[in-house]
């Protein structure tokens, strides 16, 4: 009989804790909370009021240190297929056509002599690592502040970099052919003559 009074008050003191604590939470939640930076010592834990903000009416500001969504200058790009080679999650697919003149520079004065009939990033299997960025020579895949990307359709979060439309990667692809095989006559005839 003693021991059950005992687990009647003890319940009883627990629910009055529980329930005490539930109403701080309460009146603390009429206060809203204001979006803050992530310098703030208190961006993790809040003082008061509701920790749920209110996106996307409000946001919190993106750190400048942090990895979201990929972009890439795809006139920058001199197509050396180092971000595709050191993605682990195989993400980013690169195909290059070899020009048979120089196409151009970049922005860092790099001479560009290969096209890029396809660049595409694959945003829903990319793990936002930024191993790419790090490698890429001519600075042109960067990461962005875009971080949210709400599609309806997972195809929409492969992304196209590359403007060259397939007639034109065909055109490439003849002329190098058209090139090659006259370089090889070329050879062939002056390997005749010796």
């Amino acid at each position: 009989m003693k021991k059950s009074k005992l687990n009647i008050i003890e319940g009883f003191t627990t629910a009055i804790k529980g329930l005490t604590i539930t109403l701080r939470h309460i009146i603390a939640a009429r206060k809203k909370r204001k979006p803050t930076g992530i310098a703030n010592d208190n961006y993790f834990q809040p003082e008061a009021g509701v920790v749920t903000i209110q996106y996307p009416h409000q946001q919190i500001p993106v750190p400048e240190v942090g990895r979201y969504q990929l972009h890439v200058e795809i006139d920058d790009c001199v197509v050396c297929d180092l971000c595709a080679k050191i993605c682990p999650v195989d993400c980013i697919t690169i195909e290059s056509i070899k020009a048979v003149e120089d196409i151009g520079k970049t922005s860092d004065g790099t001479t560009k002599r290969l096209h890029a009939p396809k660049f595409f990033i694959d945003h829903a299997k990319c793990m936002y690592c930024g191993l790419c960025t790090t490698v890429c020579p001519t600075e042109c895949i960067t990461m962005t502040s875009e971080y949210d990307v709400s599609v309806l359709d997972i195809k929409e979060m492969d992304r196209k970099f590359s403007v060259m439309t397939e007639k034109e990667a065909e055109e490439k692809r003849e002329m190098l052919e058209k090139f090659n095989q006259e370089r090889a006559a070329a050879k062939a005839a002056a390997s005749k003559k010796e």
